[in-house]
């Protein structure tokens, strides 16, 4: 009778030429789909890169939720000294709006329209009004005591993206650079859906950069 040990060693070397034999049903199937697989790292590369450029263009909307409930007062605007005038303040103020270099336009799902115009005697300082829908005819008055959101034309967020250059194109006047835009009736608890949006886009963000990161170790290894 054969010994144990010999038993061992003649499975051992069973083992061994079968580990050497290639499978027929393995090398039938077909590669790996890395084409797939690259389309799918694009894919969650450009969503990723896109979620980024959203919480970029939205951190100051989100930023002006946080800002303080009590305003700042400017007072006239027209002879207001630019020390006073901070980014992204909650501010209130007093001052007339010139009917040249303004403008009105409208936007998606809003009822009302909206007019930008120059602080008379102050062309550096623009306002941005809400006009009741049925209001806006020839004996509209904008209103002289404003409350609002004060920000830089170069830092306006998505909602106010080409309102420069349509100024420029509609009136023939060019923005002055440095200019401000006060957004009357705009108040930081307003601001809030911009921090929602900031969370969300950040969190496909990061979920699409996990993703990618999980998929290169997959192709390393």
């Amino acid at each position: 009778m054969p010994s144990d040990a010999t038993t061992q060693d003649n499975s051992l070397e069973l083992l061994g030429k079968a580990s050497d034999e290639v499978d027929p049903e393995l090398v039938s199937l077909p590669d790996p789909p890395r084409g797939e697989r690259r389309v799918t790292l694009l894919v969650l590369a450009m969503t990723a890169a896109a979620s980024g450029a959203m919480v970029v263009s939205l951190w100051r909307d989100a930023a002006y939720a946080f800002s303080a409930s009590r305003e700042a007062d400017l007072g006239e605007l027209r002879s207001a000294p630019a020390s006073a005038f901070a980014p992204n303040a909650f501010v209130q103020a007093r001052g007339m709006l010139g009917a040249a270099g303004a403008i009105r336009y409208e936007r998606p799902f809003a009822a009302d329209s909206f007019r930008v115009s120059p602080v008379a005697g102050r062309p550096d300082v623009y306002v941005e009004v809400r006009v009741p829908a049925g209001e806006e005819t020839s004996r509209y008055v904008p209103p002289s005591e404003l409350h609002g959101r004060l920000m830089r034309f170069d830092a306006t967020g998505p909602r106010h993206r080409g309102l420069r250059a349509a100024i420029a194109e509609r009136t023939g006047t060019p923005v002055p650079a440095n200019a401000w835009l006060l957004v009357d009736g705009e108040a930081p608890e307003q601001a809030r859906w911009a921090v929602a949006l900031v969370a969300m886009f950040l969190g496909f963000a990061m979920w699409n950069a996990a993703a990618i990161a999980r998929l290169m170790r997959r192709v390393r290894s």
